[in-house]
């Protein structure tokens, strides 16, 4: 087949549907069926690109479809798969074209498994997680038949739901079960997006989306650029999956929290024996023996972060990012971006992404950016400890709601965090705080100043729970956050009330200064930063526009080395994965790191 890009239509071309409403997990065979595209425009386009007459493509199919709003006529841009009539025309046409840069021959992108497990494996693998990279982990190690045997510490989907709700409607926290713990992750309550800027010679991205179809996500995200699937349709996929594993001869144990990680020494290298595992039902602790365990803890599970740690194995802090969440009405953002087409049914609810370098003051130097988008979405709580405010975004498959709102955050670096033993102390407790600081007062002693080396590897999370213990104090101790009008905040005044614009985050938003919630560069940089955003997308700076705080979970703060064999650089068949130990960032990149270990996993089994 021949793959033809850039092939542009009017908007006007499309045929014009109604975009589908529907949340429910239940959706009808019909709300799933594709949106049709103008395919004989399409041929057409392809034929005089080809020089070829349109009567001779015997098939068209549409890989993907973009919106270009560069100019005041938006275009929509497809790429396409042909089939010709006569095969043994393609070679002659790619040759012809072999420097047009929009030719090409379709890439093959079927998945191969890289093997099968033996009949008379000793040892399941272990995947420890059940987010997006934990679930293509065991569903891929479940494909090739290794049986894996699946660890969450958290919920099912539909009770991890209803605790959930549970915070933010009732402002009561289960630590256990809430948007960072439980199945499908933390990614299960946000947008849903499923695209990635990661490299994929191998179409694992691929892979990925075929299977959110199989399991029942929407067929349209096998074509859009931006594809979503929205929290209560992710709720569906998430089950689907884990039936499919379960199908295939793996386990889904809930409630189960990973509190140790057990080593036997063999030829001079420490590795993996097996895992003591807590049992939250009823408090006992167990020893499963393996010796694969896929780590794919997620960025927030705080406790195992610092039992690994403790255990001695490898890691280092890296940066994050910091900031808070800001709420527009969705049409500002859609007239801006989609001008006269704003509201077009095709179109939905516009998107945006920005960046700012700072070039003045205490911001000097740091770079603001828009994070994690969610058009026609809320703002949440996304706590996972008590006495702390997180903020998230979520969208629904819809993106109906009357806000947009995206996290403006700013970058920090390992020597940002704190090394002072009273921070320490705060975060982790009067047992292991003055131990963590000792050791911090060590590694700067022992490396050059400013060096990620020279910084704990927990320190980072000691910066995270500072903020989120500062925001929670500012949000009145009752997890509702701190909010501020952007008009306010660009003149360091306190909001005492709201404008045109209704925060969503639940439980509440107490307004007030945001000026302490961050550190001093941080506050300078946004402030910076919004009115050059202004300047991009006409009514970002609003003085109504709304910010609430604290963002502070935009990525792992530290990492967790790992070799070629994708093993952890010093125990040998523990296999860091996914967000947690910073190999992703969003669902797909977390799903295609998840096939990615789940092979190497198979390897190293089967030698």
């Amino acid at each position: 087949m021949i793959r033809l890009t850039e092939l542009k239509l009017p908007l006007s071309a499309l045929p014009v549907e109604g975009r589908r409403a529907a949340d429910a997990p239940s959706e009808t065979h019909e709300d799933r069926a594709p949106i049709a595209h103008p395919l004989a425009a399409l041929k057409d386009l392809a034929a005089t690109a080809l020089g070829i007459p349109a009567s001779g493509i015997a098939g068209l199919d549409v890989f993907k479809r973009s919106f270009d709003a560069r100019k005041a006529e938006l275009l929509v841009v497809y790429t396409v798969d042909l089939a010709l009539n006569d095969p043994a025309q393609v070679a002659a046409l790619l040759q012809r074209h072999d420097k047009h840069p929009h030719v090409s021959a379709t890439p093959d992108m079927a998945y191969r498994p890289v093997g099968q497990a033996p009949i008379n494996l000793a040892l399941r693998p272990v995947v420890v997680g059940f987010g997006p990279c934990g679930m293509f982990a065991a569903l891929v190690l479940a494909q090739m038949g290794f049986k894996p045997i699946v660890l969450e510490r958290g919920t099912t989907v539909r009770q991890r739901t209803k605790d959930t709700w549970g915070l933010w409607r009732k402002k009561t926290l289960n630590p256990e079960s809430n948007v960072q713990f439980g199945e499908g992750g933390a990614g299960t309550f946000s947008d849903g997006k499923l695209y990635s800027q990661i490299k994929d010679p191998r179409f694992l991205g691929r892979k990925v989306m075929q299977e959110f179809v199989k399991a029942g996500a929407p067929a349209e995200i096998l074509y859009e650029a931006h594809p979503h699937i929205g929290t209560f349709k992710l709720v569906k996929v998430v089950e689907s999956i884990r039936e499919q594993i379960i199908a295939l001869g793996g386990e889904v144990r809930f409630e189960q929290r990973v509190i140790d990680v057990l080593f036997k020494s063999e030829q001079g290298s420490q590795c993996i024996r097996g895992l003591a595992v807590k049992n939250a039902t009823d408090g006992s602790v167990t020893e499963l023996a393996t010796e694969q365990v896929v780590i794919a803890l997620g960025h927030s599970a705080r406790d195992t972060f610092a039992m690994l740690h403790d255990r001695g194995v490898a890691m280092q802090a890296k940066p994050f990012s910091v900031g808070f969440r800001i709420e527009h009405p969705q049409g500002v953002i859609d007239r801006a971006r989609w001008g006269r087409h704003a509201g077009h049914p095709m179109l939905g609810a516009a998107d945006y992404k920005l960046v700012h370098h700072a070039e003045h003051g205490a911001g000097k130097g740091r770079s603001v950016y828009s994070f994690c988008m969610c058009p026609g979405g809320t703002v949440v709580a996304a706590t996972s400890e008590p006495g702390r405010v997180v903020t998230n975004g979520m969208s629904q498959y819809s993106r109906n709601e009357r806000n947009a709102n995206a996290g403006i955050v700013v970058g920090i670096e390992p020597a940002d965090f704190p090394s002072d033993a009273a921070s320490f102390v705060d975060a982790f407790g009067a047992v292991d705080g003055p131990r963590y600081a000792e050791q911090a007062m060590a590694l700067a002693r022992a490396h050059p100043p400013g060096s990620a080396t020279a910084t704990h590897p927990l320190a980072g999370i000691v910066l995270q729970r500072k903020l989120e213990s500062g925001a929670y104090l500012l949000g009145g101790s009752s997890y509702e956050a701190p909010g501020q009008l952007v008009g306010d905040f660009m003149a360091a005044r306190a909001s005492t009330g709201l404008g045109s614009v209704t925060p969503s985050y639940k439980p509440g938003v107490l307004l007030g200064d945001l000026a302490p919630s961050l550190p001093d560069y941080a506050i300078a940089a946004i402030r910076e930063a919004l009115p050059a955003f202004g300047r991009k997308i006409k009514g970002f700076d609003m003085a109504d526009a709304v910010l609430t705080g604290v963002e502070t979970r935009t990525s792992s703060p530290l990492k967790i080395p790992r070799g070629d064999d994708l093993q952890c650089t010093n125990v040998r068949g523990l296999y860091p994965a996914g967000e947690g130990a910073s190999y992703a960032g969003g669902i797909l990149s977390a799903a295609v790191d998840g096939i990615k270990v789940a092979e190497a996993v198979a390897r190293s089994i089967l030698g």
